[in-house]
């Protein structure tokens, strides 16, 4: 059973940025919900509520929605409208395929003034001679049922014949609920039929824990079981809330079941340096459909076209790997020799940074920072002393712009003394 949680609201409310308290708008369609609850005291302010496509058997805590506007509850399994007097702004209610036979529920509908909009399409009462005339003139406020549009002479002649329609609808009504009751009777009966069959309490147990004693008894028991899923779906049955749940039953226990069918291994680090995975497969089943893939870093094991796959802590060899199959318990035993120990990843590595010189050769690995430092050896401390001559050294002040002469405008700097012109330098412009 599935229950309206305030996580399930807020992964529903992503429009709103999860927030629930102001939410306006909310689709919960589609997830398996059994009772209504929580949504009027969490969100207060909703006016548009979509619920179709669920097993909802009833109309239930809505009535603090005062806000709201459009009520979804489409394929549920709806039986009786009610609960609905407190939604004040309502304008729209839809109720297409769900179970109402009990046609005089739609006067509970009279105090919601503003209601616009009602769908009862495929409903039992929808059958009821003179279901359309009853509710409208039941319900004056409708403009539209079913999606057809109502005129004012259609409404007038409704008014004329109420008294004799609802005579006829309630007989008709008192028939549908005796009928309903022999339906749940009925119901009842064949289900506990169903789970005191001893046959389909034996597959059913077989189908979950995987196991048969024979080949011959798997095939049969498969042959069995797809008998009785085809025989399920083909058999006539009316259409009902029991028969729905029924079915909806039915494929979640298939599910589960294949969820069930999932593989236990163990896998363990022997002596030799090797990795034993133990794959639990069934003892009676042919080798020939099992096939395995050894790679470097996974193992994937296909038992009869479904997929086992493991990522291995540490790399293997496949070339040297075995594997084996017990003749006792059925499990494939897998023998994967290490290839070189534990997985690690790779860190990165700084950029080397080596100074070479005659003397010796020294080489530094240092992370490469936004400035560079040049090292020099202590031993060529003395060489680089003597680059720059002793006697020649000049002060280098700021070049200064000297007046210009009046009489001409070009500027004559003085030539120095050790100035030596040489031919192959171009002139400066």
């Amino acid at each position: 059973m599935v229950r309206i949680s305030e996580d399930l609201i807020r992964r529903r409310a992503e429009h709103n940025n999860g927030e629930i308290f102001s939410l306006e708008e909310v689709s919960l369609h589609q997830q398996d919900i059994e009772r209504i609850e929580h949504i009027d005291k969490w969100c207060r302010d909703l006016k548009i509520l979509y619920l179709q496509n669920n097993l909802i058997p009833k109309i239930e805590n809505v009535g603090r929605l005062k806000k709201l506007e459009y009520l979804n509850l489409a394929l549920n399994n709806i039986e009786v409208i009610e609960n609905l007097e407190g939604c004040e702004s309502l304008q729209k209610l839809d109720l297409t395929v769900n179970f109402v036979g009990k046609l005089s529920s739609v006067e509970s509908l009279k105090q919601n003034l503003h209601l616009r909009e009602l769908y009862l399409v495929g409903n039992p009462c929808t059958e009821f001679h003179g279901y359309r005339q009853y509710v409208l003139a039941c319900l004056p406020q409708l403009q539209w049922l079913d999606g057809k549009e109502i005129g004012r002479g259609e409404r007038i002649q409704a008014l004329q014949e109420l008294d004799a329609v609802r005579r006829l609808v309630l007989e008709q009504e008192a028939d549908y609920i005796e009928k309903r009751e022999e339906q749940k009777r009925s119901g009842l009966k064949e289900t506990t039929e169903k789970q005191e069959d001893p046959q389909i309490n034996q597959l059913l147990s077989e189908n979950q824990n995987g196991t048969h004693q024979n080949p011959e008894s798997s095939s049969k028991a498969h042959t069995d079981a797809e008998d009785k899923e085809k025989e399920f779906w083909e058999k006539p049955c009316p259409f009902t809330p029991e028969s729905r749940l029924e079915a909806h039953r039915h494929l979640e226990d298939k599910r589960r079941a294949k969820e069930k069918e999932r593989f236990d291994f163990s896998l363990t680090e022997d002596e030799n340096n090797c990795m034993l995975l133990d794959l639990h497969v069934y003892r009676h089943m042919d080798t020939s459909l099992l096939d395995v893939d050894v790679q470097p870093t996974y193992v994937r094991v296909t038992v009869k076209g479904k997929v086992f796959q493991l990522v291995l802590p540490a790399e293997v060899k496949p070339d040297s790997s075995t594997a084996q199959r017990s003749q006792t318990t059925g499990h494939l035993l897998l023998i994967l020799p290490l290839a070189h120990g534990e997985i690690k990843p790779k860190k990165p590595t700084a950029r080397p940074t080596s100074v070479t010189s005659k003397q010796n050769t020294k080489k530094e690995t240092r992370p490469v920072p936004g400035r560079e430092l040049l090292e020099v050896d202590p031993g060529l401390a003395g060489s680089l002393a003597n680059i720059v001559p002793k006697g020649k050294e000049s002060s280098h002040k700021p070049l200064q712009l000297s007046q210009p002469h009046q009489h001409c405008g070009v500027e004559e700097r003085p030539v120095s003394k050790d100035f030596v012109d040489d031919p192959e330098v171009p002139p400066l412009m």
